[in-house]
Formats: structure tokens, C-alpha cells, sequence
């Protein structure tokens, strides 16, 4: 396959599901990629055969573009596909969690008060299981410091 059939499939591919803009730079990126590794010295055949499938590349395009739900620039945003899945883009999903209405808000602090509570009342447990014990026995060792001052 030459670099010219890659582009004409990849182009194609992605014509399907992209909007103009996108396919143009997705299009210009690899092209542009294919290029720059051939200036290094790579022949267009090696570097057509490490980006593999144009079919593959586009999926994975249209797939991190539906992910992300945005049109944006995607020059810089892709690496080579590789062949079939081995080398793809780590994308990363971040959530990010508002409380904006009042019952939200008030649910999250009885939820914290409500912790606190339960925190407080196994400490409070554990205590009075101790206590009967430690009482005594710091009664007893109070008692016997007492008795060897007095007998100095």
C-alpha cells in the first residue's frame, strides 16, 4: 500500500462519522506523520506497516471522538494507532462530582454527622467494656505506690 492509498481509505473511514474538520485534520496529521518519518530516514512502506490498517486508525479515531463527545483540534491529540490495538492513546476519564441543590448538600453533612456518630458510639463501646477492668487494676497499682511512700 503507498502512503497515498492509506490516506484515500483513512479519509474515507472516517468521512463516515466526522465532520469535515476533523477528517481533514486527522488526514493532515498522518500525513504529516508519514512524512516526518520518512525525512528521518524510514522507508514509506516501514512506517505504513507500523501504523497498520487505516480502517483500525479511523475506528479508534471515531471511538475517542465519540468518547469525548467534543469537536476540537485532534492534530495533536493521536499517536500512531499501531496494528490493531497495540499501541493506542491512553485516554483519560475525569468525573467531577458537584452538590448544588440543598438536599444534596444537607444529605452529605447528616451523611458526615451520621459517620461521626457511629465513630464516637465504638469508642464509646470499647470504653465502657474497659473500663470495669482498668479501674480496678489502676485502683490497685494507686493503692500500692501509696503503701511503698508510706512504708519509706
Amino acid at each position: 500500500m503507498t502512503k497515498n492509498e492509506f490516506m484515500i481509505k483513512l479519509q474515507e473511514a472516517l468521512e463516515n462519522d466526522l465532520d469535515a474538520s476533523a477528517v481533514r485534520d486527522n488526514v493532515n496529521y498522518y500525513s504529516n506523520y508519514i512524512d516526518d518519518e520518512i525525512r528521518k530516514g524510514r522507508s514509506e512502506e516501514e512506517v505504513l506497516d507500523e501504523l497498520g490498517d487505516p480502517w483500525v486508525i479511523a475506528q479508534s479515531v471515531i471511538d475517542m471522538s465519540a468518547q469525548k463527545n467534543v469537536t476540537e483540534d485532534y492534530s495533536g491529540s493521536y499517536r500512531s494507532a499501531g496494528r490493531a490495538s497495540e499501541r493506542q492513546e491512553s485516554s483519560y476519564n475525569v468525573h467531577s462530582y458537584t452538590i448544588g441543590n440543598w438536599w444534596q448538600k444537607l444529605l452529605l453533612i447528616l451523611g458526615i454527622i451520621g459517620i461521626v456518630l457511629i465513630v464516637a458510639a465504638v469508642i464509646g463501646g470499647i470504653i465502657s467494656l474497659v473500663m470495669p477492668i482498668v479501674i480496678p487494676v489502676l485502683v490497685v497499682i494507686l493503692l500500692v505506690n501509696f503503701i511503698r511512700r508510706l512504708k519509706e
